[in-house]
């Protein structure tokens, strides 16, 4: 799908973040793992989230959706599966039932789209390799079989957390205690904290040892409850920005105590000189001269498009570093954000996970054609960031890909005064 996006007016107007995908995963999760009936409310149903709520009706609960919440009653078993599960391009459906799979005492194959089934699970296969269980990957799909066992885990600190959460899912369920062993440096740890605290709602504990073991008991077991979703940090980054940059643009929907690691884009914004109070009522951005800082994205590593827009339309040199994980996301973020700017007269250049971006808001120009998207809802999202903040109307292709976390974005985007079209 092709979408245009340009200016219908000046930039200002509220936007509400929609819920948290991050938090609406875990709770999916310990809901399908709880017996009993759980309700979850604020959801947006992203393929991402449909993804996960699909795997759970498929593993071991009955899921009945609603306009905007859903009832997952846990089975309190596994059911014999009849066909893969299918995680469509979401790595954190994928990543956090790969142990949980086995615990069903079945072999359990998924299935993927995209770059899914490319994307490394090297921590896996060793870990069930050292366990002696079945891990074999193709790009046609992925299937594990046996049943870890509770004991001593080492993994490195610095590969996704989401393998870490994934782990903390399933080893609170046998029969032994189990300690995470983390070798620092331990990245994204907001995210583990994340997956920790929605368990402790659903009545699974885990702490720290000091701050590289994680301590998980054995024996535990999930139980139901009620559960909303908090607003999406992640996805307020992209009309944080445009107010940024712009002024005007309020931000509604946002807890102002959060575990969520990517609520630093507000201190980065602060940092770069934006001005905004943060209130329950909101967040409202003014209008003030932006410069370009040092960003380092170890905890935050979805941030890294929008900040690539926001670091040309700082004044100086913007250094985004610790950014390797976005090569191997939906696309390879670094590459396809630097080929898209390019093509609007952007300056920036990087090297391994280290991004140099200057400022030249007054040399951006429109395009020779139309831009890509690569098939990455951030990558989407983030141009139609750069247009209105430029007033620049930028075409761009695959724009579907929006559907993967924020459904709604082009529409939401519109009472800011975007006017979007569609061919």
């Amino acid at each position: 799908m092709l979408v245009t996006i340009q200016n219908a007016r000046p930039v200002g107007g509220t936007i509400t973040a929609p819920p948290s995908k991050s938090m609406a995963h875990r709770a999916v999760l310990c809901a399908a793992l709880a017996e009993g009936r759980s309700h979850i409310t604020n959801l947006e149903f992203s393929k991402d989230i449909s993804a996960t709520l699909g795997a759970a009706a498929q593993l071991c609960a009955r899921v009945r959706t609603g306009a905007d919440d859903a009832v997952v009653e846990g089975l309190g078993h596994f059911v014999p599966l009849a066909a893969p599960v299918d995680c469509c391009e979401s790595g954190s459906t994928l990543r956090f039932l790969i142990p949980i799979a086995s615990l069903t005492g079945q072999a359990v194959s998924f299935t993927g789209r995209g770059r899914l089934m490319e994307r490394p699970q090297s921590v896996y296969n060793a870990l069930y390799r050292e366990q002696g269980l079945r891990f074999e990957q193709s790009a046609a799909g992925l299937t594990v079989e046996g049943a870890l066992t509770p004991g001593e885990y080492r993994l490195a600190g610095n590969v996704s957390s989401q393998f870490i959460s994934g782990l903390l899912f399933a080893l609170p369920l046998l029969s032994g205690s189990s300690t995470l062993h983390l070798i620092p440096p331990v990245e994204s740890r907001s995210y583990i904290d994340m997956t920790r605290a929605v368990q402790a709602a659903f009545g699974v504990q885990s702490h720290w040892l000091d701050e590289n073991t994680l301590a998980i008991p054995g024996g535990q077991a999930y139980h139901p409850c009620d559960y909303t979703v908090e607003g999406d940090y992640s996805q307020a980054a992209f009309p944080a920005v445009l107010g940024a940059v712009c002024g005007g643009v309020t931000i509604t929907g946002l807890a102002p105590e959060t575990l969520q690691g990517d609520a630093a884009i507000l201190d980065i914004l602060r940092r770069c000189g934006a001005k905004f109070t943060q209130t329950e009522a909101g967040i409202p951005f003014t209008k003030s001269p932006l410069h370009g800082v040092d960003i380092d994205l170890a905890d935050c590593p979805d941030l890294g498009p929008v900040l690539m827009v926001l670091g040309l339309l700082c004044e100086g040199t913007t250094v985004i570093r610790n950014a390797e994980r976005l090569r191997l996301k939906e696309s390879d973020r670094i590459a396809a954000m630097e080929a898209e700017l390019r093509a609007c007269g952007g300056v920036l250049e990087s090297e391994g996970g280290t991004i140099t971006v200057h400022g030249c808001a007054n040399r951006l120009h429109a395009p020779a054609g139309v831009l890509h998207g690569h098939n990455d809802h951030r990558v989407v999202m983030s141009l139609a960031v750069l247009a209105l903040s430029t007033g620049i109307p930028l075409t761009v292709d695959d724009a579907e890909a929006i559907t993967k976390s924020w459904p709604n974005f082009f529409e939401a985007i519109k009472p800011l005064g975007a006017e979007v079209e569609y061919a």
